[in-house]
């Protein structure tokens, strides 16, 4: 048997009608999975930056052939 996760439904009525400014309609409508991420509760990954950019970029260039040379 599975055990429950506890939700804290005031904490999260809360943070969606006064923090995102959900009609209650909106907010019932909502999946937990998608509370989270309005919310931005499961940000394991930093959103792209300059720098990641970069790093990406110099780890990744981007292979130019030109098509009047063979490969």
């Amino acid at each position: 048997m599975n055990r429950a996760v506890m939700l804290d439904w005031p904490a999260l009525m809360r943070a969606g009608m006064l923090g995102l400014r959900l009609t209650p309609r909106e907010f019932w409508q909502l999946t937990p999975a998608e509370l989270r991420l309005m919310l931005n509760l499961d940000a394991g990954t930093p959103p792209m930056d300059r720098d990641r950019l970069s790093h990406l970029m110099t780890q990744f260039p981007d292979q130019i052939n030109d098509v009047n040379q063979p490969e």
